[in-house]
């Protein structure tokens, strides 16, 4: 038996909400990747991507090997790791009473993640000399949500080559997404992140310092990556 499976996964939302895909990456014995699926989602966010890749990624490996996974979303990965617990116990409401959002993937992982051993890595995204396994399933969802083809080793698809690195293409992963990747994005609705004045606790139960970077949510005031997690 594998001591483990090294893997990534992500999501990409042309848009936010818009053409969508999920995608994961597995790394062969030698270190390259040697398995990769991408698939569509039609319309859909960013979370919704994140979350997505991470269900099917769980369900294409054996859940007797130990898995590590790979993110670079700061949303998907506190989901399953930090707030997960507390939305169980609350019977999948927020510590503000509100229902979780993507509560059916939520539900889904959770029931995949029993039992098994599973090890998240956070990793940057677009990092010269990044994660080679993140950078894969990156370039393979951000390519099926452009096509909205679902794609892979198993149908018989060449990975995707790198895509340029523009502002357009970081607007399309989604500005006001949970991905963490920058410290002011920008919400459609024209609020930003600010400096707290005060140290005072997020919609996600977690405590933020003064100084720290806030968000204004439909709570009130919190982490950044934690905007859309109600």
């Amino acid at each position: 038996m594998d001591e483990q499976i090294i893997a990534a996964c992500d999501g990409a939302s042309k848009g936010n909400p818009g053409p969508a895909a999920w995608a994961w990456a597995i790394a062969d014995a030698s270190g390259e990747v040697g398995r990769w699926e991408a698939g569509p989602l039609g319309a859909a966010t960013n979370n919704v991507a994140e979350l997505t890749a991470l269900q099917k990624l769980l369900e294409a490996t054996d859940p007797a090997v130990p898995l590590q996974v790979r993110m670079d979303s700061q949303y998907a990965m506190k989901a399953v790791t930090t707030w997960l617990p507390g939305w169980r116990r609350k019977g999948w409401k927020t510590a503000s009473g509100s229902p979780v959002a993507n509560q059916g993937l939520v539900m889904r992982i959770d029931e995949l993640l029993a039992g098994r051993t599973v090890d998240f890595v956070y990793v940057p995204a677009h990092q010269v000399d990044g994660d080679p396994y993140n950078a894969a399933a990156d370039r393979a969802a951000s390519h099926t949500a452009r096509t909205q083809q679902a794609a892979g080793t198993s149908l018989g698809s060449a990975l995707p080559p790198p895509e340029p690195q523009t502002a357009s293409r970081s607007a399309g992963r989604g500005q006001a997404s949970a991905k963490g990747r920058t410290k002011t994005a920008r919400s459609s609705g024209g609020g930003g992140s600010i400096k707290a004045k005060f140290p005072g606790r997020c919609r996600c139960g977690q405590p933020y310092a003064k100084g720290e970077s806030i968000t204004k949510n439909p709570d009130g005031w919190g982490h950044p990556a934690c905007k859309t997690a109600g």
